[in-house]
């Protein structure tokens, strides 16, 4: 059956493309929702997007820009641990809980940053803007967001200037920190990419302080319930909600 054919199929399509799932993750997403009733591909659903159907949708994608970021980074920070020392099970993704975390930054005028956090195997990402911006207020997003994000482990980082107190912080968290090497941004790419998805809706050279806590939520909730080819189609929070039942069934 072709796609205009079948409605279910259809609106499944829309409501993804909607939330800016990519056509590639969609037609994952379906294949595996639907288990054989109907099947298509990301070719399938670009002609879609093209036709005099998807007029709506090419214009919702189109009005998303991507755009990446830059950052200036310090040299080497003190006593830190380089990556070259990061457990093989957390370089492999074979394991939950090893995470990257980043700064988004406010263009030139503006104030604040957003931290942001992904977990490398399942890309469950966590977010909290930070306002006033200072070495202390880093510290407690960091561990607002530790105190959500059960059961990490490993946390990398770069070297910004505002993690130059590594050690009160990995002490803080009591999670083993390491650090890429200057100028080595794809050591973390995960939260890199992560990164470029998050620009769609926070642009570049814009005031981060003037984002809500509300939209920043919002925007988190669109990462963590994309569908995506690394899990099987699956999303960051079903990864996430496995885990936590595994956990409770191992504590009961």
């Amino acid at each position: 059956m072709s796609l205009l054919g079948n409605k279910e199929a259809r609106s499944k399509i829309e409501e993804l493309l909607y939330d800016d799932i990519s056509p590639s993750n969609t037609a994952g997403r379906i294949n595996k929702e639907m288990r054989g009733s109907f099947k298509t591909s990301k070719n399938t659903i670009y002609r879609y997007i093209a036709s005099i159907y998807g007029r709506k949708i090419e214009y919702h994608r189109k009005s998303i820009q991507y755009k990446n970021r830059s950052k200036v980074k310090v040299n080497k920070l003190k006593d830190r641990v380089s990556i070259l020392k990061r457990p093989k099970i957390a370089n492999n993704r074979k394991r939950y809980g090893d995470s990257e975390g980043d700064f988004i930054v406010s263009g030139k005028g503006g104030s604040g940053v957003l931290l942001v956090v992904v977990d490398r195997k399942i890309r469950k990402t966590f977010l909290k803007k930070i306002f006033p911006v200072s070495i202390e207020n880093v510290h407690k997003a960091m561990l607002e967001i530790k105190n959500r994000y059960v059961g990490i482990k490993t946390l990398t980082l770069d070297n910004d200037i505002l993690f130059r107190k590594h050690v009160e912080l990995q002490k803080l968290l009591k999670v083993k920190v390491y650090f890429c090497n200057p100028y080595h941004s794809w050591e973390k790419g995960s939260v890199e990419n992560t990164n470029k998805y998050i620009r769609r809706y926070i642009r570049k050279r814009s005031d981060i302080s003037l984002y809500t806590d509300e939209y920043i939520q919002e925007v988190e909730d669109k990462l963590n319930r994309r569908p995506m080819k690394c899990l099987d189609y699956c999303t960051p929070d079903e990864e996430y909600a496995k885990y936590l039942k595994r956990v409770k069934q191992k504590e009961s």
